[in-house]
């Protein structure tokens, strides 16, 4: 018998990002298996959650992406049964799901993040873009993966633009456009792990880009000095912090040319994938797969 008893990995689930969470959570069974772990995968769209509690798991690890799984719903769950699970809670992981919440935290909390305003049908999308400037950003507040974004140049995409944003959610927001370096920052425990630049064919960080593409380019170090570094990383986890995550997640940031950095989203359950940033800051700060999965399955808690 292990420390941990039955682990079971939660992933797929019925979010549109279900077929990376596929991805990521068979290789983090794979490596749990590898560790000697008494683990199984669950599919919580396949089966019902209360089997695990049925079925005798005594913890979770959360490989679920998007609604449903990183959104504060399955870890409720998990609460109501006792099991401990990793990752944020409840309050923190439904918060940075909704990008519109996560955003109106960190301006009260004084971390820099792009201007933004919630829009519907009958948007006065003249009066957006005058506000926000163009280039920007259309999007989903509650998906992730890039899923219904649109970079729109011109207000006279900004109706299709929302359009195809709220087929995926109805709660959508036109956010200004950051020019600049994109970074990516996981943390682990209290810890920023370190910064990885992305730099993405035509600058088009999409889906394909992300998990599918070779072309995507991801320097690790990043290449800014040292102290600048260390000085984003403790952003990050004041970022963290004030949203109230817990064990792992990633913060995506933009960095102006002028050195100063915009934070546009908290990831609460990020991908674990062959594409995969967090495993690859892990790698850089000396950590193999196995030990990062062994060490965010350690920080399982319960609330």
């Amino acid at each position: 018998m292990n420390a941990y008893g039955k682990i079971a990995v939660l992933f797929g689930g019925r979010s549109a990002e279900r077929e990376i969470s596929l991805m990521s959570g068979r290789n983090v069974l794979e490596a749990l298996r590898g560790a000697g772990l008494d683990a199984h995968g669950f599919d919580p769209a396949e089966r019902e959650v209360l089997d695990l509690k049925r079925d005798g798991y005594s913890r979770a690890f959360i490989a679920l992406h998007g609604r449903y799984g990183e959104d504060g719903t399955v870890q409720g769950a998990l609460e109501l049964m006792g099991i401990p699970y990793t990752g944020s809670g409840v309050m923190a992981s439904a918060l940075s799901m909704d990008k519109v919440r996560t955003k109106m935290v960190w301006a009260s909390a004084g971390i820099p993040t792009p201007r933004f305003e919630v829009v519907d049908a009958g948007s006065d999308w003249a009066g957006v873009a005058r506000r926000l400037g163009l280039p920007l950003i259309i999007k989903p507040a509650r998906e992730g993966s890039t899923i219904g974004l649109t970079k729109v140049t011109d207000a006279a995409g900004l109706p299709q633009a929302y359009a195809l944003a709220a087929r995926h959610d109805a709660l959508v927001m036109a956010e200004e456009f950051i020019e600049g370096s994109e970074l990516t920052a996981g943390f682990l425990g209290d810890q920023a792990l370190p910064l990885i630049r992305i730099e993405a064919p035509q600058g088009n960080y999409d889906y394909q880009n992300k998990y599918f593409s070779d072309e995507t380019k991801y320097h690790c170090p990043c290449g800014l000095p040292e102290a600048e570094e260390l000085r984003i990383r403790e952003q990050v986890m004041h970022s963290a912090r004030a949203l109230g995550c817990a064990g792992w997640g990633r913060a995506d940031l933009i960095r102006r040319a002028d050195g100063s950095v915009q934070f546009l989203e908290m990831n609460t359950s990020p991908g674990m994938t062959g594409h995969s940033l967090v495993p690859m800051a892990a790698r850089q700060a000396g950590l193999s797969f196995e030990a990062l999965v062994l060490r965010i399955l350690e920080l399982a808690h319960v609330g």
